[in-house]
């Protein structure tokens, strides 16, 4: 009696090990399909790449694709390796068998039974001796089945026009935007359930592989509102409130992160693969202050240039999108408190950045406190941050000056080349009216108008060789408010080949000089600054410098209609005027993407 005993409890321990083993099987989930068709076909485009397919019915009308089974130790290998050798999605991940219903690939296999894992336990082997002797008379033991689980039945339509009758009318929307994004129904989101419903419904079911009566039982609006969701997994919306900031609202914690304050924002980091962040804004102020964060943030490079821009009294909506992020940002004043957020995502991501947008804006809630002004970091101080955040800077800047009265700027062609918007001194927006590619001249007319305080005057006599000159030019791209000058002397009425139409000095000049005016002593203009000759394997010196001379630059502005001043060479100017002309007549032009 007591070998059985302890056979028993050894048969018991076996189980509990196999049981334990179970948990410790599992599968890579590399897909999730909303039909079988499709989740076959995801199989069939697999085979060959990866291993140990299997395909399993999820439920919800939805399909896995997994491979497996493995130990959990050599699941996590494989995914590393699947993953960075790119033959696995990057968002596959380890599954329990837990999580899986039939199988139907490979066909007729059965990985795994209803009780866990098909791998055979064999109990021990218990001898005749070890067995408890039956009573001469006793009757057979009775058999009892196992129980069988049946589905309960779907509700009739009879029963599912009840429960519809039960939804308030924002559920009615919010299934007729279900069915309007699975591609179904594309009338109006009104809460009406009429034919054009009815028949989305229908559409649904057959698709599905539901009986097609255009009436939805409460099963089947779980598994259209799971499907519509889906698109949310990994995003982890979750209620998220910060006290320092006074604010309250779903963020999507799945794939961002709380970084640090630098007011008026509190930031919100990508925690994973995808780039998206959040901008929470808090301050106290006032509309000027509302005026004044408006502007600044449009210099930010989270904010692209081209979306909508709304300001109103009580606030104000910022949208952008450019090749790389489209962003978000709404803005209210209300009671002397300046509060909102930024959403800054990937671009062509739509559904999943619309999706997680519209959650954001219905859950945001203002709650007491704002954010110190303090609350800044020593990495959010630089010339080029604004509490934190890197502001838009141009792809290229250059100089230019002022040819007329009308504002008419003249510049290097190469400075505004490939850009999709030209900017003088950061602010005033310009359009190029006209270019020569062969002498390096363009010539940018500003879209509002502009009263320049001084236009240069060009000299008609020919210069003296090694004679003083200055130019003048945004060295630093626009780092110092006002022009630079750099000193040098005229070398050459002509270029190295003997080129016509150039002038050689002999002066140190940086890119961002490119297309400022070339001074003579006494303050007129003898030429325009070139870029550098590419010369091949050959270096110039440093202080070699080229500029477009004079005929051929008023040749080039007459035929654009433009009327200069020319006259003949002045006396000496002091240092101190020819940087007053300088600052007065010269432009930062910005070239940006």
């Amino acid at each position: 009696m007591k070998t059985l005993f302890f056979a028993l409890v050894a048969a018991l321990g076996l189980l509990v090990t196999t049981a334990r083993a179970q948990d410790d099987t599992v599968f890579i989930q590399i897909e999730a399909r909303t039909s079988l068709a499709s989740a076959q076909q995801s199989v069939r485009n697999f085979t060959g790449v990866v291993d140990d397919i299997n395909g399993f019915s999820l439920g919800g009308g939805w399909y896995g694709v997994a491979l497996g089974p493995y130990g959990r130790a050599e699941a996590e290998r494989l995914l590393n390796e699947l993953r960075r050798a790119g033959r696995i999605p990057a968002d596959s991940y380890i599954a329990f068998p837990s999580s899986y219903g039939q199988q139907f690939w490979p066909v007729g296999a059965q990985v795994i039974s209803p009780g866990g894992l098909t791998a055979p336990v064999q109990a021990p082997t218990v001898t005749a001796e070890q067995a408890p002797e039956a009573p001469v008379d006793a009757a057979p033991e009775e058999t009892v089945a196992e129980p069988v689980q049946v589905e309960e039945p779907d509700e009739t339509p009879r029963q599912a026009r009840a429960s519809e009758r039960q939804l308030t009318r924002d559920e009615r929307k919010e299934l007729q935007v279900a069915l309007k994004w699975a591609g179904f129904y594309t009338a109006a989101i009104d809460g009406a359930f009429g034919r054009g419903t009815r028949n989305s419904m229908a559409a649904w079911q057959g698709e599905n592989g539901f009986e097609t009566t255009g009436v939805l039982t409460t099963r089947q609006r779980a598994v259209l509102m799971q499907q519509y969701n889906s698109v949310l997994d990994g995003m982890g919306m979750a209620a998220y409130a910060d006290p320092r900031v006074g604010i309250a609202m779903q963020l999507p914690l799945g794939v961002v992160s709380f970084d640090r304050y630098e007011a008026p924002f509190a930031l919100l980091t990508p925690k994973g693969d995808l780039q998206a962040r959040v901008l929470l804004i808090s301050q106290q102020g006032d509309r000027g202050t509302m005026s004044g964060l408006y502007e600044i943030m449009q210099t930010l490079e989270i904010v692209p240039l081209e979306g909508e821009r709304e300001r109103r009294r009580d606030g104000f909506l910022l949208t952008g999108a450019n090749n790389r992020i489209v962003s978000h940002t709404e803005v209210t004043l209300r009671d002397g408190e300046i509060k909102g957020f930024s959403l800054i995502w990937p671009a062509g991501d739509e559904e999943r950045r619309t999706r997680v947008l519209g959650l954001m804006q219905k859950s945001f809630e203002r709650i007491e406190g704002v954010l110190d002004p303090a609350a800044i970091t020593d990495d959010g101080q630089s010339v080029d941050l604004v509490s934190g955040l890197k502001i838009r800077t141009p792809k290229v800047t250059a100089s230019g000056f002022f040819v007329d009265n009308a504002g008419t700027v003249l510049t290097s062609a190469a400075g505004i080349q490939g850009c999709s918007r030209v900017t003088l001194d950061g602010t005033f927006e310009a359009s190029v009216t006209s270019v020569d590619d062969a002498l390096g001249l363009a010539l940018l007319a500003p879209k509002d108008p502009i009263a320049p305080r001084r236009v240069v005057q060009f000299q008609a006599d020919t210069p003296r060789l090694q004679s003083e000159v200055a130019v003048a030019g945004y060295s630093f791209g626009g780092v110092l408010r006002a022009p630079s000058l750099t000193y040098g002397s005229l070398q050459d009425l002509k270029g190295l080949g003997g080129e016509e139409g150039l002038k050689r000095l002999a002066l140190s000049a940086l890119p961002g000089d490119v297309g400022g005016p070339v001074f003579d002593a006494g303050g007129t203009v003898l030429g325009m600054l070139l870029p550098r000759e590419k010369a091949g394997s050959r270096r110039l010196p440093d202080d070699v410098s080229f500029a477009a001379n004079n005929d051929a630059i008023l040749s080039f502005l007459r035929s654009a209609g433009v009327q200069v001043i020319a006259r003949g060479a002045a006396g000496v100017i002091d240092p101190e005027d020819l940087t007053a002309l300088a600052t007065d007549t010269t432009v930062l032009v910005s070239c940006w993407e």
